[in-house]
């Protein structure tokens, strides 16, 4: 009030002061009874002399002396106001007279003590006055040093300072601001015992006084001791409790506010008019089909208690534009904060709303029809500052803190960023995305309203509930549903693409709902996801490699790869690069998954760097390739793969969180960390296994026929192609190799053709991991050498030299497989011993001229020893002697064939007999090895029992409806 120029407040004119505020009741009973007092006349006794406001921080106190100034200094242009005509009608009602139009032109005092240093003066205003006392008299007297000077001794005389009231010769208002401010910390900041006495004296002996004097009006601001939380000394103490005291005893404690005025009041300062009633009516209209909704009312407004849905026409008429919710919080929560100025704050945060929405609108932007809790637009400094400023937030730190989580974790200052703005503009395409498209941001500015005020929230715990957030969402349009809501507050609570700075209260059910309390203080979440952001693709990929390679095992391959991947090249040129084709060895190869995938559409670049890896690449891209049959390629998935990256960059972020100094640091973020890390190592290794889902080699099962690439694709959960045990059953199944104890002599001499006989060993060994028509085999050359030495003693083959003759083998191991000059044939036929001609029946002719006839062998057959006599008799142990008849050779038997059965039924009657043939062969025994591929075409019924004697065998099969 004391400001000039520019500085002058607009309220320092009485009649603006008397537009903008409202014409509440408590405020006007105040202002009448100080009306009547001073300017009443002979009815100045009808008015109480001494009043006291005790209200907390924003309840009106400063605004009320403002009031009662213009009343006192101005009273015909405050009178002239629609709150000045209210008073004068109370006034005329409490005395039955009219109110004098000057009041008796009151004198004013002011003793702003939340603006005054004890024991220093300003000159300016108190002139050489220097205690509490000597300001009263310079400011009563108006800087008249002569009665100053008369009555400055008389601190503590009641009489002499009713005298010094009196010559003023005017009705007087004393007005004293914020005394405890003086009295408290102020008296003890002057430290000066003398002074502290004389000022105590004066104010007891002032209000003692102040009733006794007629026409004289006191108008103290003393905030009740149970609500102002300021810190005292013990003496401070004292004087208030004195003061406190001396209150109770000569004046009356008033409030110039009631709930009830709140939004009036708010209404009265932002606005020049009043809504329009059918504005009112059909804004309530809008809003209830949802208010009404079945579900809504279940999960929402009945779980939150919300009581202003009771009369909501009659809320709305009170409120507009603001949301009956958003007034509640201001009124029943916010005014409840130490710090908080009711209403000077909430003026401040609101009008900046205000003008910030109403900027959005001019602009084309969306806003909505009442603004709610979660549409205070934290993207504009304004309204950020005034919230934050507001005394809501305890300290300047945290302020700072939250200032910062609005704009990373809310909305940016220019609406770009920010984790809840970013959902809402990366949300695809919906229904109610026109309606509502700011519903993340809304859910997230809630949180941070109920995050602010700490734990003071009444009766509603700390943070806000999920039933009150999905209603800060809630817009007047029936496209937007509660399943809407609950998606939007999921998605922005999700652990790993929500806000990270969330402190998450799980609910128990209904009658519990979830709680979400946006903190200040680190948190692990916030750590990790933080450091989440800074985690490069590079990175990602190299922790994927690192698992894949630690993760993969050989099993029965003799060698295990790795190709990791190279940015800076194709998928071809790595692969041809690799050093992959490796003699006499079975390779099991994983591919990094960085750069090679299968499925999903990706897989173009992957299939042609295996084809070149295979040797069957075209023209230019045609390699050299000699040993390809034994590579076994295992690859990743691509959809897949991108689970196992979103989990590797999980997995960094709490490796790199748990080594963070702050973490180490402190025994339960460790803890949590350490959890955490071990558990996303674990996710990480499971979806990595699982990804890697195919198994890729080349393949030939028509010896005449082209090689091609052939797969394996498991979607089994359990099954790995990290896992070369795992990898080699699957391949057995597709007769790809032999599993353990499967190559068997005759398993052996199945496999060999025609012209195998006659080749060296190493040729044959070589042609086991060269050629795709042959299995590869368990244990490799060990599993061959065995199955040669036990083909060769059962006569199914024979071991020969450079010159045909066959040599004897006494052990596996003594079958040389490098060797070029011993070559693998036929067995030969057994010799007469007698004539040393192939073995014939009945008495060798040769022999029985010379040889007695009990010299025959029993039988009267004739004997047979090897070719080449004694030398190689160990070669030929164990076949037939004498003129006992050989036993029939096994025959390979080889055919193909493909024929459409429902074009002729001969052809099936002849498939039938050629089955039934194979059926008696089988049951008879007369069929020691099988291998072969059977597609066929027929009736579901029948396909059910062939794949139960199938599965029966142990045998993988393929079954497709066509």
């Amino acid at each position: 009030m004391h400001g000039t120029g520019t500085d002058r407040p607009p309220y320092a004119d009485a009649g603006y002061y008397g537009d903008i505020t409202h014409p509440a009741g408590r405020l006007i009973d105040l202002l009448t009874e100080i009306a009547v007092r001073v300017g009443g006349g002979d009815d100045y006794l009808k008015a109480r002399a001494v009043t006291r406001l005790d209200q907390g921080m924003g309840g009106g106190k400063s605004h009320a002396c403002i009031g009662a100034f213009h009343l006192a200094a101005h009273p015909e242009a405050l009178l002239a106001t629609e709150l000045g005509e209210k008073v004068a009608e109370r006034a005329k009602a409490k005395m039955g007279r009219q109110l004098a139009h000057d009041l008796g032109r009151p004198h004013v005092l002011v003793l702003p003590c939340d603006n005054m240093t004890a024991g220093a003066g300003v000159q300016e205003l108190d002139g050489p006055a220097v205690s509490l006392y000597e300001r009263f008299l310079w400011r009563l007297f108006s800087k008249d040093y002569a009665l100053y000077e008369r009555y400055r001794p008389f601190w503590s005389d009641k009489h002499k300072i009713a005298e010094a009231i009196r010559a003023v010769n005017r009705p007087v208002l004393i007005i004293v601001d914020e005394v405890l401010d003086y009295i408290g910390n102020g008296l003890d900041g002057a430290n000066k015992p003398d002074l502290a006495a004389q000022d105590m004296a004066f104010l007891r002996a002032l209000l003692d006084t102040v009733s006794d004097v007629p026409h004289v009006a006191m108008l103290m601001v003393m905030i009740a001791s149970d609500v102002d939380k300021t810190a005292l000394s013990a003496a401070a103490k004292e004087r208030r409790d004195d003061l406190n005291t001396l209150l109770e005893r000569n004046g009356k404690p008033d409030t110039v506010t009631e709930a009830g005025d709140f939004a009036d009041i708010l209404r009265r300062r932002l606005f020049d008019t009043e809504p329009a009633n059918e504005v009112l009516t059909a804004t309530a209209a809008l809003y209830e089909p949802v208010l009404n909704d079945k579900a809504w009312n279940k999960h929402v407004w009945e779980q939150m208690g919300a009581d202003w849905r009771r009369d909501w026409s009659a809320e709305v008429a009170a409120c507009y534009p603001f949301h009956p919710m958003l007034m509640s919080v201001a009124k029943e929560e916010w005014s409840r904060v130490t710090g908080f100025q009711r209403v000077r704050s909430t003026i401040k945060i609101f009008a900046a709303t205000v003008y910030a929405l109403q900027q959005r609108g001019k602009a084309g932007g969306w806003v909505p029809a009442l603004i709610g809790p979660g549409d205070i637009p934290l993207s504009e400094g304004p309204v950020r500052e005034a919230l934050l400023g507001s005394g809501l937030v305890e300290d300047e730190r945290t302020t700072a803190n939250y200032r910062s989580l609005a704009e990373i974790e809310i909305v940016n200052h220019d609406g770009s960023s920010g984790t809840a703005c970013r959902q809402d503009l990366e949300r695809p395409e919906t229904p109610w995305v026109k309606a509502n498209p700011h519903a993340a941001e809304r859910a997230a500015t809630f949180i941070f309203l109920a995050s602010i005020v700490g734990t003071l929230r009444p009766g509603r715990g700390r943070g806000a509930s999920a039933p009150e957030v999905k209603a800060a969402t809630s817009v007047p349009d029936t496209s937007y549903t509660i399943t809407d809501a609950d998606s939007v507050v999921d998605e922005l609570v999700n652990p790993d693409r929500g806000i990270s700075a969330l402190d998450i209260v799980r609910g128990q059910g209904n009658n519990k709902p979830a709680r979400y309390f946006l903190s200040t203080r680190l948190t692990h979440r916030m750590l990790v996801n933080n450091i989440r952001r800074t985690i490069t693709e590079s990175e990602r990929d190299q922790v994927i490699a690192e698992f894949a390679q630690k993760l993969a095992n050989s099993g029965p391959f003799r060698e295990l790869k790795f190709v990791p991947a190279d940015p800076h090249r194709t998928a071809t040129e790595v692969m041809a690069t690799s050093g992959l084709d490796t003699a006499y060895t079975a390779r099991l190869i994983v591919l990094d998954p960085a750069q090679f995938s299968l499925r999903n559409g990706m897989e173009k670049s992957t299939l042609e760097a295996l084809n070149v890896a295979m040797g069957l690449g075209q023209g230019a891209q045609q390699l050299p390739v000699q040993w390809a049959s034994s590579a076994v390629y295992a690859v990743v998935n691509t959809q897949r793969r991108s689970l196992v990256r979103g989990l590797a960059i999980e997995y960094v972020a709490r490796q790199r969180a748990l080594a963070a100094p702050a973490v180490q640091n402190d025994s339960e973020l460790k803890s949590t960390g350490t959890k955490e890390l071990a558990a996303a190592k674990d996710q990480l290794e499971k979806a990595l296994k699982r990804a890697y889902q195919h198994v890729v080699f080349l393949a030939q099962p028509d010896p005449d026929g082209e090689r091609y690439l052939d797969e394996v694709t498991h979607d089994d959960d359990n099954f790995t192609a990290l896992n070369g045990t795992a990898v080699w059953k699957a391949l057995a199944a597709r007769d790809k190799v032999f599993d353990v104890g499967e190559f068997t002599p005759r398993a052996l001499q199945h496999n060999l053709r025609e012209q195998d006989h006659g080749k060296t060993l190493s040729d044959i060994r070589a042609a086991f991991y060269s050629a795709p028509r042959l299995p590869l085999l368990y244990g490799g050359d060990r599993d061959l050498q065995q199955a040669i030495y036990d083909a060769v003693n059962e006569g199914l083959v024979s071991i020969v030299d450079g010159v045909g003759t066959e040599v004897a083998v006494t052990a596996a191991g003594q079958v040389n497989l490098a060797s070029t000059s011993l070559r693998l044939a036929k067995p030969l036929p057994p010799v007469c011993l007698t004539c040393g001609e192939q073995a014939h029946e009945g008495q060798c002719a040769a022999g029985s001229e010379t040889s007695p006839p009990n010299d025959s062998p029993q039988g009267g057959t004739s004997s047979s020893v090897p070719p080449n006599g004694p030398k190689d008799q160990a070669a030929g142990a164990g076949r037939p002697h004498g003129g006992a008849t050989p036993p029939a050779k096994d025959q390979k038997v080889a055919f193909s064939f493909t024929s459409n059965l429902l074009a002729s039924s001969e052809s099936a009657d002849g498939f039938a007999a050629l089955f039934r043939a194979f059926y008696m062969a089988l049951d008879e025994r007369q069929i020691s090895y099988l291998q072969g591929t059977v597609q066929i075409v027929l009736q579901a019924e029948a396909a059910e029992q062939i794949q139960q004697r199938l599965n029966d065998l142990g045998i993988t099969a393929t079954f497709k409806e066509i």
